[in-house]
């Protein structure tokens, strides 16, 4: 496969091999989606390891490696190390245990395991995406549009949070998702000013904010918006703060380009949240990667040291949240271009008041 010729090709001087075993990252080199599988790396040869239970699907899919089963791992995996000359191995320190980190130890006493900061190293290949993977998120945003707007109808005094969170995940799978992004949210009243909250059994109610934030998987590939609605009717406070993050969410956007520093598309959003007094009211970042993963590099946020590109998908979802009362998100998923940006995401962004059934 290309991207696991290109990780080939990519090893640092210092290194003989790459162990990859997260999740994610065996989906991303190999295309064959894996919970229990590595990949090591030379610059000579590739290996799959895996059980029974996947090694005839992994060989329908992955082209360009050798197979081995995961029963006779401890005696196959140091002998192939032996073999090309494997001395200096970097793991994913990110999601490498220190049990896990141990054993290979153990297994590789002649290896010297290297934990070095591999985030960036791979977050180089993941960053930049292809056609092939925006069409994937452009199809998951798509089916996530499109459940929205088959369960908004339903929304109506008396459902619960939950209810409405599992007609949408319903709706979602049933549309063609392959997965939910993640765990749906949907907050209301109250509970809304809960960045993320868990829907429970609280009753959405006539002049409730309820927010929103969900994602289907296609291919492999997540997407992620969030809405926030008003059931029945808004106050005057309701539409200021609103109006607010809609504002705050623009500004980020028109900075969104190549060469932005994730830092001031952050500061672009925080600044007008701050200047109209809610600056202590929005404690995360504005933004994320998404890719294979929900949360992907890079950050949107004052602490990122790092700078958009031509490639990456972000989203942006700044908000407001006020204890005890309400809260606003407001969030787009977007694709940095060579001349600023393309949003994935339809759906309109003008406060919607949901009319009572």
């Amino acid at each position: 496969m290309d991207r696991i010729k290109a990780l080939a090709a990519a090893l640092p001087a210092h290194a003989d091999g790459y162990l990859i075993t997260s999740e994610s990252n065996i989906f991303y080199f190999t295309g064959f989606p894996c919970d229990a599988a590595l990949l090591l790396v030379t610059r000579g040869d590739s290996f799959f390891f895996t059980d029974s239970r996947y090694l005839e699907a992994a060989q329908r899919v992955i082209g360009g490696v050798t197979f081995c089963n995961t029963a006779q791992f401890a005696g196959e995996f140091p002998a192939l190390c032996e073999a090309h000359g494997v001395r200096r191995l970097l793991v994913e320190t990110a999601v490498m245990t220190v049990r896990e980190a141990q054993k290979f130890a153990a297994l590789l006493p002649q290896t010297e395991l290297l934990y070095e900061d591999d985030i960036a190293f791979l977050s180089a290949f993941r960053r930049k995406k292809s056609a092939e993977e925006v069409d994937k998120m452009t199809r998951a945003q798509r089916i996530a549009e499109a459940a929205l707007e088959a369960v908004l109808p339903t929304v109506r005094p008396g459902r619960t949070e939950k209810e409405i969170a599992l007609d949408l995940d319903y709706t979602m799978l049933r549309m063609g998702a392959d997965a939910l992004s993640f765990q749906t949210i949907v907050v209301s009243g109250e509970n809304s000013s809960l960045p993320h909250g868990v829907p429970g059994a609280r009753a959405v109610r006539d002049g409730d904010f309820i927010t929103m934030d969900f994602g289907a998987v296609v291919d492999g590939y997540h997407s992620d918006m969030t809405r926030t609605f008003a059931l029945g009717s808004a106050t005057d406070e309701m539409r200021r703060v609103y109006d607010v993050v809609l504002q705050a969410q623009l500004a980020s956007l028109s900075v969104m380009r190549p060469g932005t520093t994730c830092r001031d598309a952050d500061a672009a959003a925080r600044d007008v949240i701050a200047a109209a007094g809610y600056g202590d009211y929005f404690g995360h970042g504005t933004g994320h990667g998404v890719g294979v993963e929900i949360h992907e590099r890079p950050n949107v946020s004052p602490r990122s040291s790092e700078t958009l590109q031509t490639g990456d998908v972000v989203t942006a979802e700044p908000g407001i949240y006020l204890p005890g009362k309400f809260g606003v998100r407001i969030e787009d998923m977007v694709l940095i271009t060579e001349d600023g940006y393309s949003n994935f995401t339809l759906t309109d962004k003008t406060l919607r008041i949901l009319p009572i059934q």
